[in-house]
């Protein structure tokens, strides 16, 4: 399993977020098409990020079939959970408050943001 704490950098999330929207695994071929607007990457460099990617635990890569197909070891869910912990902690002291009231004291909370994160809450509280 992948150490969730390990940061994935931009390029690399934009991977894995290809590998997760896939239902089954996919080939190298699959990721430069599903990337080719974002990126203007040749197959090697590609290769390069997949090979860190699996380095660091995100993903394996079968090679039985004779073309290498690569599935996430890691799901989006857990990736973006510890991705979250570990923001709040480093740059918030682990507080929700804190954040919220950054964001809102720097004007990028509108008031509809804080009426939908309300609705949000309320409706949480209202499954328990």
């Amino acid at each position: 399993m992948a150490d969730i704490r390990k940061k994935l950098g931009e390029a690399e999330l934009e991977i894995m977020q290809v590998i997760w929207n896939s239902s089954s695994p996919v080939t190298s071929n699959h990721i430069l098409s599903e990337l080719q607007d974002k990126r203007k990457w040749q197959l090697s460099t590609l290769m390069t990020s997949l090979s860190r990617l699996s380095g660091k635990g995100f993903v394996s890569c079968d090679r039985s079939t004779g073309r290498n197909l690569y599935t996430s070891l890691v799901s989006e869910n857990d990736y973006k959970t510890g991705a979250s912990r570990h923001f709040l902690k480093q740059l918030y002291n682990n507080s929700i408050q804190n954040m919220i009231a950054t964001l809102y004291n720097s004007k990028e909370m509108q008031a509809s943001d804080v009426e939908e994160l309300r609705e949000f809450l309320n409706q949480l509280e209202e499954g328990q």
